[in-house]
């Protein structure tokens, strides 16, 4: 049988609580009543379409669940999915591409929300050479590819300090989202064998940037990465992108990453 659908005013007080506001915060920042949200809240109010995008607002939702919310309170969903090939998201297709493209010769990928690998350039790819086939078959999430015993975790050479990073980033994000696919991502690793602890001191980089390290062939590339995101998105798809770009941290990591472009340039050019 299906579970019973929850009403408007338990996923508006769920998403409140999950970003610690009272029921004065969210009133004073969306500037209604105390008591007309607590009305919202327990169902003795119905929230218009305006009110609960309003709130939703304020509470920084996820679209996937703004969603969500507007069907429990009756309403259409106005936010689409759309594949990032779909011609409507043309112009954001052409828009990462020429960041890829003009990241290189370092290594920059797409991901989606549960870290599945959504484009690359060509950079990037190599850096997965030695990865289990059976984990590079689509859809190929990033994390599991770097992280399991047969994905590239061998060859990290800081991977206790890696994979307390990524987790910690996981928990972050999944606490944000309360999206049960990165949950259930962040329990696949806890299986995972349990790595050395981290022996790097964080004021190495200046208490902001964790390194990737990496061992190719007898090379050790270390980069440092950022993350970018699309500011005002209004479909789901691209809420739900992250663009992650990888600099050299060092010199010699940028040697190798530049000799290793100028050889896939001369290759693809005989």
């Amino acid at each position: 049988m299906n579970a019973p659908q929850r009403h408007v005013g338990e996923h508006l007080r769920d998403w409140r609580t999950r970003r610690r506001m009272s029921q004065m915060d969210l009133a004073l920042e969306a500037e209604i009543s105390t008591r007309h949200l607590s009305f919202l809240e327990t169902g003795r109010a119905q929230p218009s379409r305006e009110m609960v995008l309003h709130l939703s607002d304020q509470l920084e939702i996820p679209l996937r669940e703004r969603n969500v919310i507007l069907v429990a309170a009756g309403y259409a969903p106005v936010f689409p999915e759309r594949n990032l090939d779909a011609p409507e998201l043309a112009s954001a297709r052409r828009a990462v591409d020429l960041i890829l493209k003009a990241h290189e010769p370092y290594p920059a990928l797409v991901v989606d929300l549960r870290w599945n690998l959504v484009a690359a350039n060509a950079a990037a790819l190599p850096l997965l050479d030695g990865v289990d086939p059976e984990l590079m078959s689509p859809p190929l999430n990033v994390i599991r590819a770097s992280l399991h015993p047969r994905g590239l975790a061998p060859r990290i050479a800081n991977l206790g300090e890696w994979h307390s990073h990524i987790l910690e980033r996981l928990r972050r994000q999944a606490d944000l989202t309360a999206d049960p696919g990165l949950l259930s991502l962040i329990d696949e690793i806890k299986t995972y064998p349990k790595p050395p602890a981290p022996d790097r001191r964080p004021e190495d980089y200046g208490n902001v940037a964790i390194p990737f390290q990496l061992m190719m062939g007898d090379t050790l590339l270390s980069m440092i990465g950022t993350t970018t995101v699309f500011g005002t998105p209004v479909d789901i798809t691209l809420s739900e992108l992250t663009l992650e770009t990888f600099f050299p941290a060092d010199a010699q990591t940028a040697e190798a990453l530049r000799l290793a472009h100028e050889a896939r340039q001369a290759a693809a050019a005989a």
